[in-house]
């Protein structure tokens, strides 16, 4: 870790971290808090992702759904309008609209190759994404001044690296760079995420072999065939099972190149000030 010990958190002049965890537990709410205290820039891989990766993705699956309309096809193909994403820290909805979820064309779902395609696509973007970690150190600091830095990490992270992997490419580049936290939350926050999801279930990225198994699974349980199912049913379906899919993972990130914050110990952060008192008592707990 770039920082073994509180002393050389506190005296370090520039703090770099990356935040990494399930959506939900307080990776944007710390960032978006540090971001406003001044002296931190906040950079978000899904808005990289939204911006610089699957931007074009994006426009153009928007253009192909206006071009069924006569209407307005002829106001594109004439120049005369304009379509694009307005994607913000905020708003971040056209990725995972983009993203999709697969099942019945008649229910807002994806045919199940076309939903492997864009998963690919994220995957791809993720990875160059977070990639881009140490360029924006740089820029941030070189072109804006800012002393410290913060990276939010997408839920997915995890599904890209090998946590057993003492060299894993993007672990080992993203640790060269930045204390690496997990926000880890308890059975109750974990209960509240699955009430969260079953009341709006919202796309998410998976593993190859994790969405396989859960589509083949989900297929068998149900007696549906791939142009059947509900995708929201299914989504909801596999949530649970890709948390516990995924916390094994988080916690063997955590304990090869980084430290553990509690979700709870991260909302009761209300100032950098308090930040950096966590880091450091982590650090000092962490021996």
């Amino acid at each position: 870790m770039i920082y073994q010990t509180a002393a050389d958190w506190r005296e370090a002049p520039n703090k770099h971290v990356l935040l990494f965890g399930m959506s939900g537990l307080g990776k944007t709410y710390v960032s978006n808090l540090l971001r406003a205290q001044g002296d931190w820039f906040h950079y978000s891989v899904d808005y990289r992702i939204g911006t610089r990766y699957m931007g074009e993705y994006i426009a153009d699956n928007a253009k192909a759904e206006a071009m069924k309309v006569p209407f307005l096809r002829d106001l594109l193909m004439s120049d005369s309008i304009y379509i694009g994403s307005n994607i913000t820290f905020d708003n971040l909805s056209p990725v995972s609209s983009y993203l999709g979820k697969p099942g019945n064309p008649d229910l807002g779902g994806l045919p199940i190759d076309e939903y492997r395609r864009r998963q690919d696509q994220f995957r791809r973007a993720e990875i160059d994404a977070l990639m881009d970690t140490s360029y924006f150190i740089r820029r941030s600091a070189a072109l804006y001044g800012y002393p410290h830095f913060i990276c939010d990490t997408g839920g997915s992270i995890c599904e890209w690296v090998d946590p057993l992997d003492a060299n894993d490419p993007i672990m080992s580049a993203l640790a060269a760079h930045c204390l690496i936290i997990w926000i880890e939350g308890n059975d109750a926050h974990i209960d509240e995420l699955c009430r969260r999801f079953d009341r709006a279930p919202k796309p998410m990225a998976y593993q190859p072999e994790f969405l396989d198994a859960a589509w083949e699974g989900y297929l068998d349980e149900t007696g549906l065939s791939d142009h059947e199912v509900d995708p929201d049913d299914f989504i909801r379906w596999t949530y649970r099972m890709a948390l516990d899919h995924r916390q094994p993972r988080y916690r063997a990130m955590a304990e090869r190149w980084g430290i553990t914050l509690q979700a709870e110990e991260v909302y009761a952060v209300k100032s950098a000030e308090d930040f950096d008192d966590l880091i450091a008592r982590t650090l000092e707990a962490r021996g």
